[in-house]
């Protein structure tokens, strides 16, 4: 893991590897790159040069874009690296969060094998330099924990091995250490990356090794090591209990299923959230069985779970003073012959009868019963979070997830959450005419309804077993979960931890009297 500090030195007799500095894209149509504040002291120790020679070397202060030159003359470190920020902001603006946190990001991917880096970037106020602190830790994220250079004969399982990155220390230079709105951010921003990474490692891990029970044994760990309550209800309890969702989606798999209760309670709380995510530690369709060429990926199915167990501790070590409860819905979707077959009706936890139509629809199921499970509590809202549709992905892309809620204050709140966190999402309907697409002739409702707009009709099913009065939104992020193209910015390839920010944010509003 990564050492991050904020410091007052001067850049000059600095002892690191590289000083990062922050370039943004000139003015049209004289264009070239512009030394962002805070690098300064380099600039000016170029003979104020740096912004020629960098558009020289072909810089245009582009968004993550990288650019390595010689540090000058008298500098202890031996090269600065310059990072596009893309376009300036408006006159007496300050940079976003975001664009602080995806060049840090790009920064620190670049710098691997580098044991010290000092990042000389734009730190206007205490947001910025939580952003870019999160930037620098989520951009060093590496997973070799199954590779020989991960130091780990046993191959994973939450080690540090898998949590090690590129980027040995990382200074933040301009910052201020004893202000404590600067230190609070700081803080903040690295508990966020910190614990979206531990979820980066959860999807990442093999199946073989990455299966409901040891889901569970993980956020026991978790739980013990930051105070929380836990719960695991095994096969034997789910049975009794009536979890029909889990069992039957768990039912094809020789690793059983799990209901995991994660809980943070705060003593100054006024509200109490919920999050439940879908936990499919590996998704082969079931007897539905994925064509080939859609399997490949399908470890990161437990992204939702994952997602959720990150923002409780998130909650905890921030100290939030709202209520938090998790729950994790963990199931392996396997073929065999004890496998829910398609035409099956399974009776939920709910007591709500489903007609399997099927079976690769699975996400629905588990969740539903963590969904009525986390009702019974009647917590003023819950959101789930799932990797649930191809048809979201096909909507929104790779990068944006959807919301959906059963209230449009609710929806619009969690979007601004999103927002603020800096993740990509869009507010979806949930039109009513697409429920009745999931009639049954057998059962109280079906798992399959009209094939366009598959993800709404996936939100309409969930909002089924919602409790009566209670705010409820779903996160469908089964593009942004699970990265298999080139890193970007703070992304790494795999998994990257989405909706993490989003549900910290939340929980922060909720804290803040911001429920509607």
């Amino acid at each position: 893991m990564t050492d991050l500090s904020l410091s007052t030195a001067a850049v000059a007799g600095l002892r690191a590897d590289a000083i990062v500095v922050g370039v943004a894209k000139g003015a049209q149509p004289d264009g070239g790159p512009v030394v962002t504040a805070g690098a300064e002291a380099v600039a000016e120790a170029y003979d104020g040069s740096l912004a020629g020679l960098l558009e020289t070397l072909g810089a245009s202060g582009a968004e993550g874009e990288v650019t390595k030159l010689p540090a000058p003359s008298g500098f202890k470190a031996p090269l600065v690296v310059a990072v596009g920020l893309g376009a300036q902001p408006e006159k007496d603006e300050a940079w976003g969060a975001e664009a602080l946190r995806r060049a840090a990001g790009a920064a620190a991917r670049a710098l691997t094998g580098v044991a010290k880096a000092a990042f000389a970037l734009p730190l206007e106020d205490a947001e910025a330099a939580g952003a870019v602190a999160e930037g620098v830790l989520l951009g060093a994220y590496t997973y070799d924990a199954y590779k020989e250079s991960g130091k780990d004969a046993k191959g994973g399982k939450g080690s540090k091995a898998a949590k090690k990155g590129p980027l040995g220390e990382a200074v933040l230079l301009g910052g201020k250490p004893r202000d404590r709105a600067f230190k609070a951010a700081v803080e903040r921003g690295v508990a966020v990356a910190e614990e979206m990474n531990h979820a980066r490692d959860l999807i990442n891990m093999p199946p073989n090794d990455l299966f409901p029970a040891t889901f569970a044994e993980i956020a026991q760990k978790a739980a013990k090591e930051h105070g929380l309550k836990v719960t695991v209800l095994d096969e034997k309890a789910l049975t009794k209990g009536g979890y029909g969702g889990l069992l039957g989606v768990g039912g094809g798999s020789s690793r059983p299923p799990r209901l995991v209760k994660l809980s943070y309670t705060s003593s100054k709380a006024k509200t109490h959230l919920a999050f439940v995510g879908k936990g499919i530690t590996y998704d082969s369709g079931g007897i539905s069985l994925k064509p080939a060429g859609h399997n490949e990926t399908m470890k990161c199915d437990m992204s939702g779970a994952a997602a959720v167990l990150s923002a409780v501790v998130t909650a905890a070590r921030l100290g939030i003073e709202a209520n938090v409860t998790g729950w994790l819905c963990l199931a392996e979707n396997m073929p065999s012959g004890s496998a829910t077959r398609p035409g099956d009706v399974l009776r939920m936890y709910s007591g709500k009868t489903v007609e399997v139509l099927n079976t690769d629809a699975e996400g629905r199921l588990v969740l539903a019963d963590g969904l009525w499970a986390a009702s019974l509590e009647k917590p003023d809202a819950i959101v789930d979070v799932a990797t649930l549709t191809g048809a979201m992905m096909v909507a929104l892309g790779s990068r944006t997830f959807g919301v959906m809620a059963n209230d449009d204050a609710f929806r619009a709140l969690v979007h601004e959450a999103a927002e603020e966190s800096g993740e990509d999402a869009w507010q979806m309907p949930l039109p009513e005419h697409l429920r009745a697409g999931m009639d049954s002739a057998t059962a109280d409702i079906a798992n399959m309804g009209e094939r366009m707009g598959g993800g709404l009709v996936a939100g309409l099913f969930l909002r089924e077993f919602v409790g009566e009065d209670i705010a409820w939104a779903h996160l469908d992020i089964a593009g942004p979960a699970f990265n298999e193209g080139k890193p970007f910015g703070y992304t790494p390839k795999g998994g990257t931890g989405s909706a993490v920010r989003t549900l910290v944010r939340l929980a922060e509003r909720a804290a803040a009297g911001d429920l509607v």
